[in-house]
């Protein structure tokens, strides 16, 4: 027998689906990621897939509205790259260092730079690979 759903979630609610209040706590915790990281606005809109910078600058002012599916996709593999450097480095400042540091599975460039190449596929190889080395999934 289906049960109902509590009445703060709409009956239209797909499950598994990100929320908009979900997505808006998902990107202000990237912003506050990328100050961590030393990532500047323009890199920033690249790795959140170049909105346009109305868009970008008013997302970063808290005004934000219902996200697009990549972007949430995105910001999805942001959170998992962040988790797993925490799961790998006790102190939490050599995680945040770690994404500018020139590193051998990226060809001797860090995972920054891999990122910023700015294809969906960049953020994901990231994520994958920190995943194999915490030995993840």
């Amino acid at each position: 027998m289906a049960q109902a759903l509590p009445a703060s979630v709409p009956d239209t609610a797909v499950p598994g689906a990100v929320t908009q209040a979900e997505g808006a706590a998902m990107l202000r915790a990237v912003f506050n990621l990328f100050r961590l990281w030393g990532v500047d606005d323009g890199q920033a809109r690249v790795l959140l897939g170049q909105p346009s910078p109305s868009t970008f600058y008013r997302w970063k002012r808290g005004d934000i509205g219902s996200l697009p599916s990549d972007l949430l996709w995105r910001l999805g593999d942001l959170m998992g790259i962040h988790k797993a450097l925490r799961y790998l480095f006790m102190e939490p400042e050599r995680a945040y260092a770690w994404v500018a540091k020139p590193n051998a599975a990226f060809h001797g460039k860090s995972a920054l730079q891999r990122m910023l190449a700015g294809a969906p596929s960049d953020l994901t190889a990231v994520r994958n690979y920190l995943d194999a080395e915490r030995g993840g999934w």
